[in-house]
């Protein structure tokens, strides 16, 4: 028993689901091979159909190619509605995975099929739509769109859909990757208008991400939802990419000037530093040399006045002892200075002011004895005034202490004259 005598009993049988069952078992049992070698076509028409491209020019017939007016339409390019070709009633159908089929029971949406196994009813039922459940990508092609700062551009992309609702893709637009290309194009101008140049090229992933939503609010509708959206390329005019070009050159150069000045000026600070730190260092050196060099002078003054003290202090007790060998050695080294002061005189400078008797050696002696005997006196005075006040303690003897206080003074005054006389003798 053959298909074709199965779907006669089919039709001819009082209820039509009830002929289709008592069909199928006996065309099963009767020829296995002639319904093997029938299901096999469909599942070779379908393989075919998606290895097909999403759209086929349709043929034209032969002959004349003259549309409804007249016109000759052979230079027409195809439709984009053109659909590939459907599967045909084989009665039994099997779906690919992740496809949905649409049926039609006498022009009027039946059901959905799912994949796997299908039965269909002969001359009642057919499969109206083929809808990919898969994410599909929809080239969009290149098209000009202006920026907020008047720059034409010139962009393409690709837009990533799904389909999630098979009868609102079917029914509820004509053709919903030609409606969704044509809302991304004109989504895309509309969201660059809104942007300049700059926010364009550096806000790419929001502009797409901007463009996404748009598509979705508007194709929800249609079944179809849309995953994502890519700009692909971004072509200015060369004028504008010149003049960007330029302006890269000249960030460039600034950014290079800058660097340099920052190293020269941090360079200058560094040498600056460093002269600070030299002075600072040897100012400090210099203070400490300073401060060494104060500090061993005044202990070699200190020591120079303790020694000068301590002589001044053996003369004046030498002096006070009245012994006539110290006091001819004192009028003695009064002579010698007095000598080297007239003899300094006359080596420092051109004009020299002398006395008188500067030829006379016995009297420069006998001035600087006076001097001596000046000093002499003072001192004898102020041994004599303490010698009379500690004779006024006493209470005996005053004027007489008096004149023996003064006669050691005479004695000295002689020794030193006499002495004198011998040096000026030699």
């Amino acid at each position: 028993m053959s298909l074709e005598v199965a779907s006669r009993m089919a039709l001819n049988g009082p209820m039509l689901g009830k002929s289709i069952t008592t069909a199928i078992p006996a065309v099963l049992s009767g020829r296995a091979l002639t319904l093997t070698r029938a299901a096999s076509v469909p599942v070779l028409q379908a393989q075919q159909q998606r290895r097909q491209l999403s759209v086929t020019p349709r043929p034209r017939a032969q002959g004349n190619n003259s549309g409804l007016l007249g016109v000759n339409n052979s230079n027409i390019p195809p439709s984009y509605f053109q659909r590939p070709r459907l599967p045909a009633n084989t009665i039994i159908r099997f779906v690919p995975q992740q496809t949905a089929w649409i049926v039609e029971r006498m022009g009027k949406f039946n059901r959905i099929l799912e994949p796997g196994l299908a039965i269909l009813v002969p001359f009642l039922d057919r499969i109206a739509y083929v809808k990919s459940l898969k994410e599909a990508a929809i080239e969009i092609p290149s098209q000009s769109a202006i920026t907020a700062d008047n720059v034409t551009l010139e962009l393409d992309g690709v837009l990533y859909t799904r389909v999630f609702d098979a009868y609102k893709a079917s029914y509820g637009v004509e053709d919903a990757e030609y409606a969704i290309s044509q809302l991304a194009q004109t989504t895309m101008r509309s969201e660059i208008g809104q942007l300049t140049l700059d926010h364009v090229l550096k806000e790419r992933a929001a502009l797409n991400t901007n463009i996404t939503t748009a598509i979705n609010d508007a194709a929800k509708e249609w079944g179809v939802v849309c995953l994502r959206y890519e700009i692909r390329d971004i072509h200015a005019p060369e004028g504008v990419v010149a003049a960007m070009h330029r302006q890269v050159t000249a960030e460039r150069s600034k950014r290079a000037e800058i660097l340099d000045s920052e190293g020269q000026r941090q360079s200058a600070i560094n040498v600056a530093e460093g002269r600070k730190q030299s002075v600072i260092l040897a100012s400090e050196a210099t203070r400490s040399q300073q401060i060494n060099m104060a500090t061993g002078e005044a202990e070699a003054i200190l020591l120079r006045a303790k020694a000068t003290a301590a002589g001044i202090d053996a003369v004046a007790k030498v002096i006070s002892q009245g012994k006539e060998a110290a006091q001819g050695a004192v009028s003695l080294s009064v002579a010698e200075k007095y000598v080297d002061a007239f003899a300094k005189l006359a080596k420092e400078g051109t004009a020299v002011v002398v006395p008188g008797n500067v030829g006379d050696i016995g009297s420069m002696i006998a001035s600087a004895m006076a001097v001596y005997g000046k000093v002499g006196d003072a001192q004898a005075k102020t041994m004599a005034a303490k010698a009379l006040e500690k004779h006024n303690q006493d209470g005996e003897h005053s004027e007489s202490s008096l004149n023996d206080a003064e006669t050691p003074v005479q004695e000295m005054k002689r020794s030193m004259l006499a002495s004198f006389e011998d040096a000026r003798q030699k």
